[in-house]
């Protein structure tokens, strides 16, 4: 995990790193960060996250669900491990519709002049780590999710990240009132 936590570092991506994350057979680490305002909001109200993939695929029907809860983390972007840099497109895929993507390659990986081209015109960023050094940041990634629009998955992504990051940080998740 250290290795993601030196890429994070290198990309400026300050929140709560998660790693092993899996959905819909893609596995990558995370990192968000908490929305004061809202997370407080959201445990006076008492309103849970909604991990859920039965009650996510409710939220398309307004009958069933006339309010749909604020998301209380912004994804500040996805880190993909992969052992070599021909694997980068295709590792971040879908999920730089998401969230800024970068792969984390190893340091000594093989980083081709064609496949950065490649890569930078996708806009996803590689990271190359060595053990016990910071991170190198090779090529950084953009923000392409302007371009594909919000969807009701994305949304559900944010309360699976937020139940994560609330097992993983227990004193968030208690209500203290000021």
């Amino acid at each position: 995990m250290q290795h993601l936590e030196h890429a994070a570092h290198a990309l400026g991506w300050n929140g709560h790193l998660i790693p092993d994350v899996e959905i819909l057979g893609a596995r990558f680490a995370a990192v968000a960060a908490v929305r004061p305002d809202v997370h407080a909001w959201r445990l006076e109200h008492e309103w849970a996250p909604q991990p859920d993939p039965a009650w996510f695929r409710t939220w398309s029907d307004t009958s069933t669900h006339a309010h749909l809860p604020v998301a209380a983390v912004d994804l500040l972007g996805i880190l993909v491990p992969v052992p070599k840099l021909s694997r980068a497109l295709r590792a971040c895929g879908t999920l730089m519709t998401l969230a800024p993507c970068s792969v984390v390659v190893p340091a000594d990986a093989e980083l081709q002049t064609i496949s950065l081209s490649e890569l930078d015109y996708y806009g996803i960023g590689v990271v190359a780590d060595a053990p016990d050094a910071p991170a190198d940041l090779v090529l950084a990634p953009e923000d392409r999710t302007g371009e594909f629009g919000s969807s009701l998955f994305g949304r559900w992504l944010l309360e699976v990240l937020y139940s994560k990051v609330l097992a993983n940080r227990p004193e968030l998740a208690e209500y203290n009132p000021r």
